[in-house]
């Protein structure tokens, strides 16, 4: 487990979060394809806090993208670098999550998050800002909408509509599984959306959520637990 240190630096106010969010959304890639689902790997990363103790924990799961199995895994634990701000969650999380894609033992590939890319309020969530500072391919897979409408896709596995922010398309609601509420998919770096939901797809043979969300969010809680004791 890596111990990380909040970088020199690194924003202290609103204000100038957003001034960096502004500055390196201008870097973020549409243009690309990203790579064909089913080939070389793909990475989930996920965070866990205790918020008492003024801890994060990072985790980074690499797959096969065509067998789904696990080839490597690594963790970080650090303070939180950023108060709790709508729109700016990753100030708090980015430090961290670096460090575990740092200590990874293989290249990660495809980078799955846990949240959003260009369904963001700013067009800048997490999968793109970890894009943009790694040179990743990035994809953002969340849970809920955000402040974004959608119509319900159809009931069968692998049915989407178009996630919106008044006319404009962000995302996706993408159904994973035969009648079972959507995921939200949206383009992080360096990947266009149909490819998105193809690999979200892949990644999903059993569960709603994809396999890399599933085992990054259960190794950072344990590396939470693990680094505060309990």
């Amino acid at each position: 487990m890596t111990t990380v240190s909040i970088p020199a630096g690194w924003p202290a106010t609103e204000e100038q979060a957003r001034a960096v969010q502004d500055r390196l959304r201008e870097r973020v890639v549409l243009d690309e394809p990203g790579p064909p689902p089913g080939t070389g790997h793909v990475t989930g990363v996920d965070v866990a806090y205790d918020d008492e103790r003024d801890v994060v924990a990072a985790a980074a799961v690499v797959l096969d993208a065509a067998t789904l199995a696990v080839v490597a895994e690594a963790t970080a634990v650090g303070r939180i670098s950023f108060p709790y701000v709508p729109g700016l969650l990753a100030f708090r999380e980015i430090p961290t999550v670096l460090a575990a894609l740092d200590a990874l033992s293989r290249p990660p590939g495809l980078v799955v998050c846990d949240g959003y890319g260009l369904a963001h309020p700013r067009r800048f969530g997490l999968a793109s800002h970890l894009g943009v500072l790694t040179g990743l391919p990035t994809i953002g897979v969340a849970k809920n909408p955000f402040a974004f409408t959608h119509d319900d896709p159809a009931p069968a596995r692998g049915s989407a509509a178009p996630l919106l922010d008044g006319p404009e398309e962000v995302g996706r609601a993408l159904r994973t599984r035969d009648g079972v509420k959507p995921v939200f998919v949206s383009v992080g770096h360096r990947v266009d959306l149909d490819t998105a939901c193809a690999h979200v797809l892949r990644l999903t043979p059993r569960y709603r959520l994809p396999e890399t969300t599933r085992l990054a969010d259960s190794l950072c809680r344990r590396a939470l637990r693990d680094s505060v004791g309990r």
